[in-house]
């Protein structure tokens, strides 16, 4: 069976994890993102989310490497943080936060759709802030409750198509665009990690497990799925 899974963002981070973890479970892998993954077997299809172009240049290469797909899991994991709050932000900003955030997969959703197969996957990765909010993180949290919801509308309307959706949360996780932001803000690193009961950070390759765990496993269609290390509030 030739297993395919789609991940945008898999250049770095939880995508680049997810990449490894898929391969060595003997999927191929399509990257669509603005730099290339560095794995010698992915198929890279450079794609800039935030230009009106995007779909246009990325459909015929998509289509292709899809053509004979058996099984596809389409791996919604690209997203953009900012800082911002309800009453100050920035409209061009918010707009690029939501092309990445919810408008690319609706479009990528309505692109491969056709080409799925029974079996075939949609995972959304949302994050904590899909079911709570932080302050500073206004377009972010609000995209992320969107994820969670185009997840849910994602389940209802794929009724009885044998292709199922879930939403992987990650807690706090160790990636680059956590140390670029933590180095603005001293301490930050060790006051995440005290939002977990391990007091450490999440390892992207522990998130890239239970993203592959939730693509093969349909009986959590619907599913809001937290990898978080148990979340402490505070």
């Amino acid at each position: 069976m030739k297993k395919i899974a789609v991940i945008t963002g898999a250049s770095g981070g939880i995508g680049l994890s997810t990449a490894k973890h898929f391969i060595e479970h003997n999927w191929n892998i399509v990257n669509l993102s603005r730099s290339l993954c560095e794995l010698p077997t992915v198929k890279n299809i450079q794609a800039n989310f935030t230009q009106d172009n995007w779909l246009e240049s990325c459909k015929p290469p998509l289509t292709e490497a899809l053509s004979q797909a058996e099984k596809i899991a389409l791996i919604h994991n690209s997203a953009i943080c900012i800082s911002d709050q309800v009453q100050a932000f920035s409209e061009k900003e918010v707009r690029k936060v939501f092309d990445v955030n919810i408008i690319a997969p609706m479009l990528l959703n309505q692109l491969i759709l056709p080409m799925m197969k029974k079996g075939s996957s949609i995972i959304y990765i949302g994050s904590t802030l899909s079911e709570k909010a932080v302050p500073y993180c206004a377009s972010y949290v609000t995209s992320k409750h969107a994820v969670a919801g185009l997840m849910k509308a994602t389940c209802q309307d794929l009724d009885n198509t044998g292709i199922h959706t879930c939403c992987v949360c990650p807690g706090v996780t160790d990636t680059l665009m956590l140390r670029e932001r933590a180095e603005k803000v001293p301490g930050l690193l060790e006051k995440l990690s005290d939002l977990c009961s391990a007091r450490r950070l999440i390892e992207p390759p522990e998130i890239a497990e239970l993203i592959l765990f939730c693509s093969e496993h349909p009986v959590l269609n619907g599913a809001i799925i937290h990898g978080n290390l148990g979340q402490i509030e505070h």
